[in-house]
């Protein structure tokens, strides 16, 4: 799907402007920086990194990055400004994806290097010390230029840390399983709250301490992008149900059938639960549970139209549900949205 050229067909039909085309510029100098950096921090190491080609880039692979940075227009911060938070927030997306890797036992790519494909966890580890590193020379480069102070420097390179701590912290506690399942709204609060919803708030960590005195309209933002974070959540637990009773992790669709009303899938779940760690990655499993799957589809949507409503200005309403839809689809989770989101 070629989101961007989608974003402009919509942005021209409605006479809007082209919002979107505006936010990949910026990326692709944001993106473009972290590479760079990258290369040069892995130079001498005996560890290559390919040239950032194809669509690495693109809107598409980077759709909550631009939202992250149209946050940061609406909040009225500078061009130069909104790249180095975009940079830095490449690198923090790397440090995630490296610790999601090692934690599930698999490899989503964040750096393209030489290093064998089979050796995943050292690929992470990498992934996560040079993202490490280019989070601090972003930092020192712009106190040596005079953008930000030595001071703000150092503070911004903890928040980074504290900023992602929280949601590490959570995702550690569920390791070795879970002995209880909690209620949905339970999973919401003491769960994906921190396990998703402060994690999408973490890019507006560093603007809070360079800016100075962010405008009122920032915590709307934050809120905004709060409540689109823990939609996505919502959806990747009815995607990934099957592989979290497996792993006996917590997951807000298992949640809401085991404290549902129907007792017919409250008795389906139990025999799935007794299946365990036999159970199919990938069986379609909330498929059989239509009570539990429009409740918790009904839930994502009402979350991202929320945050999506606040997120974007008036004039660029026309994006919502193009958005929502787009979102539904990168998440794997059309058959499961059906009726609610598409």
């Amino acid at each position: 799907m070629d989101f961007a050229r989608i974003f402009k067909e919509i942005a021209r039909a409605a006479g809007g402007r082209d919002m979107f085309g505006d936010i990949e510029t910026e990326l692709d100098t944001a993106i473009a920086a972290y590479w760079s950096m990258a290369s040069v921090i892995l130079r001498g190491s005996s560890i290559n990194l390919a040239p950032l080609v194809g669509d690495y880039a693109s809107l598409e692979k980077n759709f909550f990055s631009a939202l992250f940075l149209y946050s940061y227009r609406r909040a009225g911060i500078s061009r130069p400004r909104r790249i180095l938070y975009a940079t830095i927030n490449q690198a923090l997306r790397g440090l995630v994806t490296g610790c999601d890797n090692i934690l599930d036992d698999e490899y989503k790519p964040t750096l393209e290097t030489d290093l064998p494909a089979g050796a995943a966890r050292f690929r992470s580890i990498i992934d996560m010390l040079v993202s490490d590193r280019v989070i601090f020379e972003v930092l020192t480069d712009g106190a040596a230029k005079g953008e930000l102070t030595n001071a703000q420097a150092v503070e911004a390179s903890r928040a980074t840390l504290g900023a992602l701590a929280l949601s590490g912290a959570q995702e550690a506690s569920e390791e070795h399983g879970i002995a209880e399942i909690l209620t949905p709204d339970a999973i919401l609060a003491r769960v994906h709250h921190y396990k998703t919803g402060i994690l999408f708030q973490a890019p507006w960590a560093v603007p809070a301490i360079i800016e100075g005195r962010l405008p009122s309209g920032a915590v709307q933002l934050k809120d905004a992008l709060y409540n689109v974070g823990m939609g996505c959540q919502i959806i990747d637990d009815m995607v990934d149900m099957p592989i979290d009773i497996k792993r006996r992790r917590h997951n807000y669709a298992v949640s809401s059938v085991l404290h549902g009303t129907s007792p017919e899938e409250r008795g389906r779940l139990v025999a799935l639960r007794q299946i365990g760690a036999k159970l199919d990655a990938s069986a379609p499993v909330l498929l059989d549970l239509p009570l539990a799957r429009v409740a918790c589809a009904g839930k994502a949507y009402e979350l991202l139209r929320a945050g999506l409503d606040r997120l974007f200005a008036d004039e660029d309403a026309m994006f919502v549900e193009p958005a929502i839809r787009f979102l539904v689809n990168r998440l794997s989770a059309g058959r499961l949205m059906t009726g609610v989101a598409l």
